[in-house]
């Protein structure tokens, strides 16, 4: 019998895709959403291009044929990407459209599912980022997104939100995730404060057991330093 059931959006990416193992390893099943499959996983359903609407009724009608009358005990969307460029940038209006699709489409997605799916008490945990508590000039697509994430955030933990009873909405805001993209892109960085994907999941756990988890409608900054990361609430 399975510890109980848990659904990753982005579910096939870095971080992802150590979610889906680390959920396994604690005996959940786990169900990833994506553009392609992760194999680890005890169910998936893929997300084909379309618009906003169109994404979310075929999401939403996969899911609901799978679980039928079973309930989540979590989501997490980490689906998302990074694309820089000021206003200046011929590319600005590409670079914001595509953030807005990768970030804020999956996490009005995953809201829906959890309104729909998430059993009393659950946790839903989106994706939002530390730069997009200030200005982000140098990437202005990227900050919009992320900043949308933070404000629906907290719109899900405010009353009449649609959330199920007792369930918490989180995001959480990394500086900077340690994935192989990142450190091809940046291999000169100091890695000793980037977070690992593996603290995420494990954080995710514990939420979702309800150990350390932060109120409702929370923006969790995750802070690493010296390899060493802690969480705080904005």
């Amino acid at each position: 019998m399975a510890a109980g059931r848990v659904l990753v959006y982005g579910g096939k990416g870095a971080l992802g895709s150590t979610c889906v193992k680390f959920f396994k390893t604690k005996d959940y099943w786990v169900g990833s959403i994506g553009h392609s499959n992760n194999d680890d996983a005890d169910a998936n359903f893929l997300v084909t291009t379309g618009s906003l609407t169109d994404q979310e009724e075929e999401v939403t009608s996969q899911v609901a044929e799978t679980l039928g009358e079973l309930k989540l005990d979590a989501i997490f969307c980490v689906a998302g990407g990074w694309a820089g460029g000021n206003a200046a940038s011929k590319k600005l209006t590409e670079s914001a459209d595509t953030m807005w699709k990768q970030s804020v489409w999956p996490s009005v997605i995953a809201s829906r599912l959890a309104a729909l799916h998430l059993k009393n008490g659950g946790l839903l945990a989106l994706t939002g980022a530390q730069p997009s508590l200030a200005g982000t000039p140098g990437m202005i697509g990227y900050g919009l997104a992320k900043a949308a994430v933070h404000q629906l955030t907290q719109s899900l933990g405010g009353q009449k939100s649609g959330m199920p009873p007792d369930s918490v909405a989180l995001a959480i805001l990394p500086e900077t995730l340690d994935t192989p993209m990142n450190r091809k892109w940046m291999a000169k960085a100091d890695f000793s404060t980037w977070t690992s994907l593996e603290f995420v999941a494990e954080l995710f756990e514990k939420w979702t057991c309800g150990h350390d988890r932060p109120v409702n409608g929370s923006l969790v900054k995750l802070v690493t330093r010296d390899s060493q990361t802690q969480f705080v609430v904005v």
